[in-house]
C-alpha cells in the first residue's frame, strides 16, 4: 500500500479538536444508550449520530493504547469510528447483552486489523526492495559477464526465481528509476544550465 505523506500539525489539531469534542459530550444516561442503539438499527440518523458521539471517548481511548505501533492516533481513531458503525449495525443481530463491550470489541478488531494491514504492507515493501536490489546487482553482473543486457530469463535463472517474479520485480525497478530521473529533473533548474556544458556562473 503506498502512504500518503504525514501531516503532524494537522493531525495534532485535529485529535485535540477530537478530545476535545468527547470531554465536552454528555455521557448517555440510564437507559438512553440501548434506546439509541434500538433506534439506530432501524435507520434513525439523529440517534445513530448521538450515540457515535457519545463513544468517541471510547474510540480516542483504544487507539491511544496502541499508539507507536505502526499507524498514527488520528488514523487509528478512524478506523475504530468505522469498527463502532458496524458495532452500531450489527449489535441487534449479535445476541450479545451488552452494547459498550460490543462496541468495544469491534472497535479494537477494527484497529487491530487496520495495523495488521499496514504492518503487511511495510513488510512487503521491504522485500520488494530487497529483492530490486538483487535485481540490479544480477542484472549488472550479467551484462558484464555476457557483454550485452541479459534477458529476464537468464536473469531468473540466475536469482533462481520465476520469470513472473523477475518481470515484477524488473518493473518496479524501471518504475523507480523513472520516477528517480522525474525528480531529478524537476530539481534542476533548466535556466541555470547551458547546454555547451557549462553552468552560469562559472
Amino acid at each position: 500500500m503506498s502512504a500518503e505523506p504525514a501531516h503532524p500539525d494537522g493531525d495534532e489539531e485535529a485529535m485535540r479538536e477530537l478530545r476535545h469534542r468527547a470531554r465536552t459530550t454528555p455521557p448517555l444516561a440510564g437507559g438512553e444508550e440501548a434506546r439509541l442503539v434500538e433506534q439506530s438499527a432501524r435507520g434513525d440518523q439523529d440517534s445513530h449520530s448521538l450515540l457515535i458521539a457519545a463513544k468517541l471517548g471510547m474510540v480516542i481511548r483504544l487507539a491511544e493504547t496502541r499508539a507507536d505501533r505502526g499507524l498514527p492516533v488520528s488514523d487509528l481513531v478512524q478506523e475504530g469510528s468505522l469498527g463502532l458503525v458496524e458495532a452500531v449495525r450489527s449489535f441487534k443481530d449479535s445476541g450479545q447483552p451488552d452494547f459498550a463491550a460490543f462496541a468495544e470489541k469491534k472497535v479494537g478488531e477494527q484497529m487491530d486489523a487496520a495495523l495488521a494491514a499496514e504492518a503487511a504492507a511495510v513488510q512487503e515493501g521491504e522485500q520488494l526492495v530487497t529483492a530490486a536490489n538483487d535485481y540490479e546487482r544480477t542484472q549488472t553482473l550479467l551484462a558484464r559477464t555476457l557483454h550485452r543486457a541479459p534477458t529476464e530469463a537468464e536473469i531468473a535463472e540466475k536469482l533462481e526465481w520465476s520469470v513472473d517474479r523477475t518481470r515484477y520485480v524488473a518493473k518496479a525497478v524501471d518504475e523507480a528509476r523513472r520516477r528517480h530521473d522525474e525528480e531529478l529533473l524537476a530539481f534542476i533548474d533548466p535556466d541555470a544550465i547551458d547546454f555547451d556544458g557549462t553552468v552560469d556562473g562559472e
